[in-house]
């Protein structure tokens, strides 16, 4: 279980979290809302350890995630986190199956194990033919589903979704929010997704409402 408490955050004079607290339970997917500017997704960054509190507390397991900095925080974030975000972040020079393994190879997992992996993952997000491709010749639904499998080739407890579906078209963004249920019961992930789109948001477990930097709907 992922707990926050206390959670505070402030960009010069511009307080954006204001006492947050959040848990998280294995196998839950969590959507949050609210308008812009609400601390959404500075509250996603403090969760996936992206960005530290100003005030407050992270813990993972009882594990106080504050304690850990560097390289400590840098693989605890690699081997439980996995990250979607709106607009891919693909490295251009490199196929999708490459793309897919980077965390990987960052982990350092031995290379014909991590592109085994790959293919099941491709397999089970239906792009396993597209691997051999570069992102500019993949569509944004493909690129998308390439951005899951790379956030989950480290087996994590968690993924983290920024506006995941925002810049799909309707037909591949219920295509996405169907996905993000059909793994959740295959791999047992919890999902925390900042999403303003409401079909996305009531399908969740449960809907997280902020505003103006608090929590207040859960």
């Amino acid at each position: 279980m992922l707990i926050a408490k206390g959670i505070h955050k402030s960009y010069g004079s511009l307080e954006v979290l204001k006492g947050v607290d959040l848990e998280i339970s294995k196998g839950e997917i969590v959507s949050i809302v609210g308008a812009s500017g609400a601390g959404k997704s500075t509250l996603l960054h403090i969760l996936g350890t992206l960005d530290r509190p100003d005030q407050g507390k992270l813990s993972f397991h009882e594990q106080n995630l504050m304690l850990l900095k560097g390289d400590s925080l840098a693989e605890f974030r690699n081997a439980k986190i996995g990250f979607v975000f709106q607009f891919h972040n693909l490295l251009p020079e490199f196929t999708a199956l490459e793309n897919i393994c980077i965390p990987g190879f960052i982990q350092g997992k031995e290379e014909k194990a991590l592109k085994k992996r790959a293919e099941e993952l491709g397999e089970i997000l239906g792009i396993r033919h597209r691997l051999d491709h570069k992102p500019s010749e993949l569509s944004g639904g493909e690129q998308q589903r390439v951005s899951v499998a790379r956030a989950l080739i480290n087996n994590p407890d968690f993924i983290f979704a920024d506006e995941p579906s925002g810049n799909l078209d309707t037909s591949n963004a219920k295509a996405l929010h169907d996905l993000f249920f059909k793994l959740r019961d295959t791999f047992q992930l919890s999902f925390v997704i900042v999403t303003h789109n409401e079909d996305l948001a009531d399908m969740a477990d449960r809907k997280v409402v902020m505003k103006d930097g608090r929590i207040v709907d859960a």
